[in-house]
């Protein structure tokens, strides 16, 4: 097995394994690997699902996706669809996902199943290094704030993305979960320091006024969306990209219409975050 980091800020490709048949040495370097780059990709794959749920197991318990449509007798897979006719994607925008829970996910692990000749790439952007690119009178401003994040605006009832994606998400009724987490964020496995926000479900900063944080946001986000802090992952059939929801945010390009994307993806619980 060899592990090449695919950027200096986020991510590393992972050759010569099969994910079906993995010793405890192999899978103990996939884990340093992991929380060292905050993502992994693979190729030439061949998972069954059962294959998908078991690899997902050695790093959790998996959380049951209560918006995404399952695959058909496997609750624990979320579909991740986009159809020829389809012109609103899944994830068509910066984000990184259950920040809006008390207990965010670690992460996800997504497989591809169909993927279009040309375009559906996903975007990743390291945290971490987004962080320590930071002046250091920023990095002092930051230091003890807290942000609030939900999720109605994307999944509930009032949702015009809902309303856009259609029955590829569902249950409208559960959504309205906020949280507030650091803006700084210590990793639970690493203690590297990394920022914490995100566009699609950061609400606000805490005990901030509305046109200050929104501004304070703006500046972070703008400073993450610097292609240096940024890798893009070229999907093929059997490919894989797992990532942690604490260092990373991701994009899924929306560039090919006309063309069906199918990918498997499970979620893996994570820990709470201080």
């Amino acid at each position: 097995m060899r592990i090449e980091p695919s950027s200096e800020a986020v991510g590393a490709e992972v050759h010569d394994v099969d994910l079906r048949n993995m010793d405890d040495a192999q899978f103990a370097l996939l884990r340093n690997a992991f929380f060292d780059h905050g993502a992994l990709f693979f190729r030439d794959q061949h998972l069954s699902p059962e294959d998908h749920i078991a690899f997902a197991e050695l790093w959790g318990g998996i959380n049951i996706n209560r918006f995404f449509t399952p695959v058909d007798g496997y609750p624990q897979i979320a579909q991740v669809l986009k159809e020829p006719d389809q012109t609103v994607n899944i994830g068509g925008g910066w984000h990184t996902d259950h920040s809006y829970d008390h207990v965010p996910a670690m992460g996800s692990i997504l497989y591809a199943l169909e993927t279009p000749s040309e375009g559906g790439d996903t975007l990743f952007a390291g945290m971490q290094a987004a962080y320590e690119a930071l002046d250091d009178n920023m990095k002092q401003r930051l230091d003890g704030l807290q942000a609030l994040h939900g999720n109605a605006h994307i999944f509930g009832k009032q949702s015009d993305y809902r309303d856009e994606v259609g029955d590829r998400f569902g249950n409208q009724d559960k959504a309205g979960q906020e949280a507030v987490h650091p803006i700084v964020l210590a990793h639970p496995e690493t203690g590297k320091k990394g920022l914490y926000v995100n566009p699609a479900f950061t609400l606000k900063v805490i005990d901030m006024d509305a046109q200050q944080s929104a501004d304070l946001l703006m500046q972070l986000y703008a400073h993450i969306m610097q292609p240096q802090f940024h890798f893009r992952w070229q999907w093929s059939p059997g490919s894989l990209a797992m990532w942690d929801n604490r260092s990373t945010w991701h994009y899924a390009m929306n560039d090919y219409h006309g063309h069906r994307r199918l990918l498997h993806r499970i979620t893996v619980e994570g820990v709470a975050l201080h």
